[in-house]
């Protein structure tokens, strides 16, 4: 008899969900809001009535599942699913993964959301089969994930590999939603992206970037555009940006001496305009013996990582 294993990945705006084979094809996936209203409160048994439903249309028997793996995007027990603080979905001291067991019936885990990607990606994406590995998730935030002796790490409380609230601006750096100022998420995200090219279009106003403020229309996107033709000023903010990324990752290297780098998210859909200056300024600031054991490359497995690493959670526990 078949068995199948429950993805899900809650972000800020949709909670991906899949239905996937123990080989981690994918059988069905889907997406709903993400109900933010009061805390949050409502989203784990929206998550088990979407599930149920979808069980029901493909004429899965519950029975058949083995459990859900699913990634929350905030500080995680691993052990219990308790989630300390999601700042983007209004979770604090929310015992989600027992929540979630009441309400489906199933065993639950859960994790970071950028820990399931690094999971994902190392099962069957672009790091798979690494035993050493840092994945970097640049979205509207920067998340990290480890994969350290084949294991991922998430160390004494659930907060390993939080790359985005490396500080990177000691003093006088943005404010970041974790409370902290000056971490990496306020400069290399989406968002931190924005807010650079914001400042260098006041210095320049020539800069094609000035059109898109404008317009009320600036992205991370159009950032990257206006440097590939030529814009001074975003070309400026790229550099910026990526050296200070290539800096943090390099140091995080340190540590574990990764074979692979794997870069997802939104921001990756930029590719080798990404890419290229990102690689060089890591191997300026890492330890030429861990650089020479490192390669770079995109995220495979798109916005499928999430719902892949959560299969894998499962299969990894059971």
């Amino acid at each position: 008899m078949s068995q199948y294993y429950v993805g899900a990945d809650i972000g800020g705006t949709t909670v991906k969900l899949a239905i996937i084979k123990e080989n981690g094809t994918i059988t069905k996936k889907w997406e709903i809001p993400t109900n933010t209203d009061n805390q949050g409160e409502a989203i784990p048994s929206d998550i088990a009535t979407s599930i149920s439903n979808t069980l029901k249309e493909e004429n899965i028997d519950p029975s058949m599942v083995v459990g859900i793996g699913a990634g929350a995007p905030g500080f995680v027990d691993t052990t219990t699913g308790y989630i300390h603080e999601a700042v983007n979905i209004g979770w604090k001291d929310f015992d989600f993964g027992n929540l979630l067991t009441d309400l489906t019936g199933m065993d639950v885990w859960v994790d970071n959301d950028a820990n399931l990607a690094a999971l994902g990606e190392n099962w069957l994406g672009a790091g798979a089969g690494c035993t050493e590995l840092i994945a970097v998730t640049l979205g509207t935030g920067v998340g990290g994930g480890i994969i350290a002796n084949g294991q991922i790490l998430n160390g004494a409380n659930g907060t390993a590999a939080e790359l985005g609230h490396v500080t990177v601006v000691p003093n006088g750096g943005a404010p970041c939603n974790c409370g902290k100022t000056g971490c990496l998420e306020t400069v290399s995200s989406a968002t931190g992206i924005v807010r650079k090219a914001k400042e260098a279009a006041d210095q320049h106003p020539e800069s094609k970037l000035n059109k898109y403020i404008n317009e009320g229309t600036l992205t991370s996107k159009d950032v990257f555009e206006a440097s590939k033709a030529g814009d001074e000023a975003a070309s400026a903010v790229i550099s910026e940006i990526t050296d200070v990324l290539g800096m943090a990752i390099a140091n995080m290297a340190i540590a574990i001496n990764p074979e692979k780098i794997v870069v997802g998210g939104g921001v990756s859909k930029a590719g080798d305009l990404l890419l290229d200056p990102l690689e060089k300024a890591y191997r300026k600031y890492a330890l030429p013996r861990t650089a020479e054991a490192s390669s770079f490359g995109i995220a495979e497995l798109g916005n499928d990582a999430g719902v892949i690493g959560g299969a894998f959670l499962v299969k990894k526990n059971k």
